[in-house]
């Protein structure tokens, strides 16, 4: 099993953290979250670290040990550095401009794709001659970061071929052949 939860969550300079029975709140200069702990969980707050107990050595105590401590691990960080999450449009035509939290995507449909992003995350779209459009999304919070950012890929995937759609900068796309390769 992992060992993932014994270890010990130092809190950076201007990061709060208030623990109250089994509710963790975390406030830092980037926002503020909150996560409730559940079957038996408990978190203290010792100088300056977050250390997390579970009640028992059974199999999904050690689970929700490791996974309550990554999820405060996440809290803590993200309000005090934040995330970014980078996105390419790769395809002809394909374009991104973005207004206040609303996101216009072409993505060779007949029409343009509006998607509304929630108030905690601030977009950004980036367009140089010559280089395929980026989409820069920031947020404190991880998991919403993370969700939204599946969502707009899922708009238009990457398909294997000639590798166009919406993928994250960097990510390593699995290309076939077609079939010309079979004939040779």
């Amino acid at each position: 099993m992992s060992r993932v939860g014994k270890l010990p969550i130092p809190v950076p300079a201007g990061v709060t953290v208030n623990i109250k029975g089994n509710e963790i709140s975390v406030k830092g200069p980037k926002g503020s979250l909150s996560q409730t702990l559940t079957d038996g969980i408990t978190a203290s707050l010792e100088d300056g670290k977050i250390t997390f107990v579970r009640p028992t050595e059974n199999k999904r105590h050690k689970a929700l040990h490791g996974l309550y401590r990554a999820l405060t691990n996440n809290m803590v960080k993200g309000c005090s550095e934040g995330y970014k999450v980078e996105q390419e449009l790769v395809g002809v035509g394909y374009r991104a401009t973005s207004t206040g939290n609303m996101l216009d995507l072409i993505l060779g449909y007949s029409h343009h794709v509006v998607f509304e992003l929630p108030s905690e995350i601030k977009v950004a779209t980036r367009q140089d001659r010559g280089q395929n459009p980026i989409i820069t999304l920031e947020s404190h919070d991880k998991q919403l970061l993370g969700a939204v950012s599946a969502k707009i890929r899922s708009l238009r995937a990457p398909e294997p071929y000639k590798g166009k759609g919406v993928k994250f900068v960097g990510e390593q796309l699995r290309r076939k052949a077609g079939k010309s390769a079979a004939k040779k």
